[in-house]
């Protein structure tokens, strides 16, 4: 059963790891993705072609979620190929560099900030215009790093 037939999901960092895995499975039951990447385009293409040749549908968005503007653009983009968004996963991230918070400096917390709190913020507010603009509900899932259990 194709449970999410007729809904489009955006997935931020669905180039690898749990976003690629949520593209591939979201894809399986029958949504269209937009998949998104900050830098490895190489594995962006890879899980677009794995959705085509499924017979799936999928774009592919280069997204620095930390660049509002930038997110701003890619949902207006995927809204026009797709005419709709009906679910936001927010699960691009960074990890500060796995550097010990005593060591850290403040330019890495800054690009952590900005990536994991501000990015998820960005993409959640462009979601619930676009959602409150047409009248439509939807569903936002926040995928969240176990970083707070190694500080």
């Amino acid at each position: 059963m194709n449970i999410l037939q007729g809904k489009t999901a955006l997935i931020t960092g669905s180039d690898s790891g749990i976003g690629r895995a949520i593209a591939l499975e979201f894809a399986k039951q029958g949504a269209q993705v937009v998949i998104t990447y900050f830098s490895n385009e190489k594995n962006a293409a890879e899980v677009l072609d794995a959705i085509r040749a499924s017979d799936g549908s999928a774009i592919v968005f280069q997204l620095d979620v930390s660049d509002e503007k930038q997110v701003a653009q890619v949902f207006a983009s995927a809204i026009r190929k797709f005419g709709q968004l009906d679910i936001l996963v927010n699960n691009a991230g960074v990890n500060g560099s796995n550097i010990p918070l005593a060591e850290m400096p403040t330019a890495v917390f800054d690009k952590t900030i900005k990536t994991n709190l501000y990015g998820t913020f960005f993409c959640c507010r462009e979601f619930v215009k676009y959602m409150k603009g047409e009248n439509r509900k939807g569903k936002i899932i926040n995928v969240s790093s176990v970083h707070e259990e190694i500080a």
